[in-house]
């Protein structure tokens, strides 16, 4: 536990390369468009209880893998950010299902150690063009949906996003007390 905080506190981390395509601004909220290479994520599933009840669970036990929890006991630099798939219902709450995901480090992205923890699974995915729009502070799952609420505004009815499902970002440590940094991402529908 302690060398995953020591690489996330002093500088061991590994920020998920994206080339920017653009930076918008409408009514005063600004965004971004990125574009992801395809590459590989450890990931772990779970249903049935609320965002704010699990995602600090999540985030440990990936985290976990990433300091030699592991099949080959690899440490690994923390990347950044954590990825929480989420999947809200029509009136913006989120469902009871949740998808966590860290980017393996480029230095293993052709052979990733093997996850000891059954639930932990490396997954292929495909590139992605992505809206982001970026906050500070402390967020969970209610900072997270007013977020996305905002986001679906400017972006607007005749954007190409996904809306059944966005991606919460969190760049930092549960123990750093400020500067923090957390984002929504849309994924464009691709053609």
């Amino acid at each position: 536990m302690f060398g995953m905080i020591r690489n996330w506190l002093f500088g061991a981390t590994e920020e998920s390369e994206y080339k920017l395509l653009s930076t918008e601004s409408k009514d005063g909220v600004s965004y971004e468009v990125r574009r992801y290479d395809a590459c590989k994520y450890v990931c772990l599933s779970l249903e049935g209880r609320s965002f704010d009840q699990v995602s600090g669970e999540l985030q440990r036990r990936l985290l976990t893998y990433m300091s030699g929890g592991n099949g080959q006991g690899e440490v690994m630099n923390t990347p950044v950010p954590v990825i929480f798939t989420v999947f809200p219902r029509d009136d913006g709450s989120l469902n009871r299902r949740l998808v966590a995901a860290l980017r393996i480090p480029s230095s293993f992205q052709i052979s990733p150690p093997t996850p000891t923890d059954s639930s932990l699974r490396i997954e292929d995915r495909p590139g992605m063009t992505v809206y982001v729009l970026q906050f500070g502070g402390f967020a969970g799952e209610s900072e997270f949906r007013a977020e996305a609420s905002r986001l679906t505004v400017t972006l607007g009815d005749s954007a190409p996003f996904q809306r059944k499902q966005y991606l919460c970002c969190s760049y930092d440590p549960p123990i750093k007390p400020y500067g923090r940094r957390n984002e929504v991402w849309f994924l464009q529908d691709e053609p």
